[in-house]
């Protein structure tokens, strides 16, 4: 995908003011050398008004030069300030339709009661909640507590089968991982439990019962 601004515009322009080939039209515009073809014989862009990229700081004399003189050549085109400006930042917050919205109370004690492993802050971005109202559930003050009832959010429609699965096995990991932090080792027994027998000690009878070689403390004696 091109970075440039009005691609057609400029293929209008750069087919009318340069030797360019169709195929290094259409790779610095992001178009099909089709089209380009098309704006040449005045199929396409009929009715646009050619852009020179110079003027707009979007290609360089110098680029321009190589390219003509190179039929191999493409262009590269000058980062615009604007392009990047016009480019898609972070994805909108969910939203939940009106009709959808009294569902949700639902959806979180479906994770409160199944998936605790689940943090609030993923589930109040899973169902465009808030760690206010997921509270108020798990501790039952929320004001429609009594009816509220746990059911699975892609059974409301509020989420994907995958995109909740896919939720679920990253919390499920997480959790296995601090588990295995905190642990650090050996599980500690219960005051309750019963202790392991320990090791037998070592009597010479214990040994002659085993039928252990005698040592030589039991044949010569031990000095007074």
């Amino acid at each position: 995908m091109t970075d440039i601004l009005m691609p057609k515009a400029t293929a209008v322009w750069l087919v009318d003011n340069t030797s360019l080939t169709f195929e290094q039209i259409a790779d610095f515009c992001g178009l099909h050398p089709l089209e380009v073809r098309g704006i040449a014989d005045g199929d396409v862009a009929r009715d646009i008004r050619g852009a020179d990229p110079l003027v707009n700081g979007q290609l360089t004399r110098e680029e321009l030069d190589k390219a003509q003189n190179d039929e191999n050549y493409r262009m590269q085109a000058v980062v615009s300030r604007h392009a990047e400006l016009m480019k898609g930042g972070k994805p909108a917050p969910k939203y939940t339709p009106v009709s959808r919205r009294q569902d949700r109370p639902d959806a979180i004690a479906w994770f409160v009661r199944n998936h605790p492993e689940v943090t609030d802050a993923q589930i109040a971005k899973m169902l465009g909640t808030t760690k206010s109202t997921i509270e108020s559930v798990r501790n039952r003050t929320h004001w429609n507590s009594p009816n509220i009832k746990p059911v699975d959010p892609v059974t409301l429609g509020l989420v994907g089968q995958l995109a909740l699965d896919e939720l679920v096995r990253k919390a499920a990991d997480k959790k296995a991982k601090d588990d295995a932090k905190k642990g650090g080792g050996a599980t500690l027994q219960p005051v309750d439990a019963p202790a392991e027998p320990a090791e037998e000690e070592f009597v010479p009878e214990a040994r002659e019962r085993r039928g252990a070689e005698p040592t030589a403390a039991s044949v010569f004696g031990t000095k007074d």
